[in-house]
């Protein structure tokens, strides 16, 4: 059976440039060859020249047993852009990553960035990502540019996305205010987890899971705190008219219907996680190259043969149709 990592990124020397060049990051060298891109004191995004060297990260893949990597488009992705703009770098990203794919179609699968200031070009770049750079799913980031992904203008992608079938995995973005995170990385310590937590508490309780029931949606960091939370989420369910305004059921039993990868690394999470949800509902996540991972967080786990060889390549097998 094929080890499949559902959560793996592409770094790119030219988009790197052009977002610390937009975002006016100031690049700090760090000791140990990492080039921090930071801003009033956070980073924002990073580097090692290792990431670059394609050859290098196969012979990792090939060192840790790890077959196949699902690539996409890391934090902040393409959302500080805006307009044409943001298009044309979303289409030269995700031919990037094809051109990838292509030259390594047994090592690599592609999840396509959309532009998702404009649903309309969003939706014509889906359909030339699927269609003709042959990408397997969508990356689709937990805000955009701090708009909410329950927002009414994307009603239309979520109704295509859902016609597809089309996997989606969510990565966290920085939530939209991070002054009063400005210690510590703060931003990418926390803030994204709140922002996976906050993202998926507000499909499940806007419906939009009720409405498009049928694509499946894999979440990063095995889904922040919102296993955790299940329980409160079900008593607002009950307590408050708001909170089942556009539901028929409790936020749980959405909740147990979605994807979970295995990048919060820690036993406890990942118990819980399987508990919760399943180990079918459960896909290995590296969050390579930012986090030197291998199988071991799942095989620790000690779990039955048919559930770990799920976890770590069969579900991701499934959900992409490779």
């Amino acid at each position: 059976m094929r080890r499949v990592d559902i959560h793996a990124h592409i770094v790119d020397r030219a988009y790197t440039a052009e977002l610390a060049a937009l975002l006016e990051l100031t690049p700090e060298p760090t000791d140990d060859g990492k080039i921090l891109y930071r801003h009033n004191g956070t980073t924002v995004a990073w580097t090692r020249e290792d990431m670059f060297d394609i050859p290098f990260r196969i012979s990792e893949m090939d060192r840790k047993g790890i077959d196949v990597r699902a690539l996409s488009l890391s934090t902040p992705n393409v959302y500080n852009w805006s307009g044409a703009a943001q298009v044309d770098v979303t289409r030269r990203i995700n031919d990037t990553l094809a051109a990838l794919c292509r030259a390594h179609p047994d090592r690599y699968v592609g999840l396509a960035s959309l532009p998702l200031d404009d649903v309309d070009a969003s939706l014509a770049e889906l359909e030339r990502a699927v269609g003709d750079l042959g990408m397997k799913g969508l990356i689709i980031g937990s805000n955009i540019d701090g708009v909410a992904l329950n927002d009414a203008r994307f009603e239309p992608l979520w109704a295509r996305i859902d016609a597809l079938r089309l996997p989606v995995f969510e990565h966290p973005m920085f939530p939209k205010n991070t002054a009063d995170l400005a210690e510590f990385e703060l931003p990418l310590r926390v803030g994204l987890i709140f922002e996976t937590t906050l993202v998926a508490t507000r499909l499940i309780y806007s419906g939009i899971f009720e409405r498009y029931p049928n694509f499946p949606y894999i979440m990063a960091h095995t889904g922040g705190a919102l296993l955790m939370l299940l329980e409160r989420l079900d008593n607002g369910y009950k307590l408050f008219p708001d909170c089942r305004k556009y539901i028929s059921q409790l936020p749980s039993i959405y909740a147990k219907r979605l994807y979970y990868d295995t990048a919060a690394f820690g036993e406890s999470a990942l118990r819980l996680a399987i508990d919760t949800v399943g180990a079918d509902h459960l896909l290995l996540g590296t969050d390579d190259p930012m986090i030197d991972s291998d199988l071991s967080h799942v095989q620790r786990l000690k779990l039955a043969r048919a559930d770990e060889d799920a976890i770590l390549g069969g579900n991701a097998a499934r959900l992409l149709r490779i």
